[in-house]
């Protein structure tokens, strides 16, 4: 049966659209406490890590750099780090104890206390992902989260999560670059009116 394109087109834009109005009711009040603990803790001269796997590590990497380079204005680096992109300390990790400590040894090594782990994951079912954000509680992080579904695992671990109200992956990682960036921005914005 030969692929109908234009009703796949109409079908991926009419989700997309009733996911994104979706998220836009329920997203507000946790991205704004996420928000709120990212302006507390970098102006504390902390730092945000960001983690997850597939597509949400190159989520995790797209956030870190606009944070640490720029969104939208010239300012200050903004400290953040994505727990992906290091692939001999990934490969070690992965080879030595597992690829279910993939993030919790680099929070082990990395995080202090007052900093905020952010993991990103459409299912919350990760292992690698949940130990992630133990270890960073148990450190004396703050373990937020973005997730989709029902959270997963994520509701008793992560605070604040923010869950995209969809069980499509693709939507699901669509909303998530956009309240990443949504946080982005808004984290720009709010250090340059604080630090006034």
């Amino acid at each position: 049966m030969p692929l109908n394109f234009d009703a796949m087109y109409q079908a991926e834009f009419d989700e997309h659209d009733l996911v994104l109005q979706a998220t836009k009711h329920t997203m507000f009040e946790p991205l704004q406490q996420l928000l709120h603990h990212c302006a507390i803790a970098v102006t504390a001269g902390n730092k945000i890590l960001f983690f997850g796997n597939g597509g949400s590590a190159a989520d995790a990497q797209h956030l870190a750099t606009e944070l640490c380079v720029r969104y939208r204005n010239d300012r200050v680096p903004i400290p953040a780090i994505a727990l992906t992109t290091d692939s001999s300390v990934l490969t070690a990790i992965g080879n030595d104890l597992g690829f279910d400590y993939l993030f919790a040894r680099q929070i082990e090594a990395l995080g202090k206390p007052g900093d905020i782990a952010i993991a990103i994951s459409t299912s919350g079912r990760s292992v690698n992902v949940i130990r992630g954000l133990e270890t960073a509680r148990a450190q004396g992080l703050r373990a937020a989260a973005m997730s989709g579904g029902n959270g997963g695992a994520l509701p008793n671990i992560a605070d604040p999560l923010l869950i995209v109200p969809s069980e499509t992956t693709a939507r699901i990682q669509e909303m998530h670059i956009l309240i990443g960036q949504i946080l982005c921005g808004a984290l720009e914005l709010e250090l340059k009116l604080t630090s006034n």
